[in-house]
């Protein structure tokens, strides 16, 4: 990277944190549950979300004791990529729940039955994520473009 290059974040993951702004999701102090690790979004969003004054925890489909992890989390945020893996009842009520998975039959990572009765919020599968990404990567390509016009060489 050169001296005074901007960089921008994964895609999926700022558009996750806008969202989460703009509904006025209070991250500071509240333990957050990241399920993957991968380079383009669960270690991002977990960045992130310890950026935002979040206690974070990074899991993944090998983490012992998975279930019991996830029901201490205020906020979970799955992207671990293996449809329903994260069972309904693992959540903890008034949890916010961010399920950025797609599978086929549109599902995500996270079980849907149950889910609304127990979460304070929940992102739709499909149609929630996906978007939010869309949206961070046009703002990123906007900003990205203006931040070239407007600085002399």
């Amino acid at each position: 990277m050169v001296t005074g290059e901007q960089a921008f974040g994964s895609t999926t993951a700022a558009g996750i944190m806008t969202m989460l702004r703009h509904y006025d999701i209070p991250l500071e102090g509240k333990h957050a549950v990241v399920l993957g690790r991968s380079p383009i979004l669960g270690k991002p969003m977990a960045a992130m979300l310890l950026n935002a004054s979040a206690t974070v925890t990074i899991c993944h489909s090998r983490t012992k004791n998975l279930p019991a992890l996830v029901a201490q989390a205020d906020i979970v945020d799955s992207a671990v990529g293996i449809p329903e893996l994260i069972k309904a009842h693992w959540i903890k009520d008034g949890a916010v729940v961010v399920d950025a998975g797609y599978h086929a039959g549109g599902v995500g990572d996270i079980e849907k039955e149950g889910l609304d009765e127990r979460a304070a919020a929940v992102t739709p599968v499909p149609a929630g994520v996906g978007p939010m990404t869309i949206n961070a990567l046009i703002s990123q390509a906007l900003e990205s473009a203006q931040s070239k016009v407007l600085t002399p060489r």
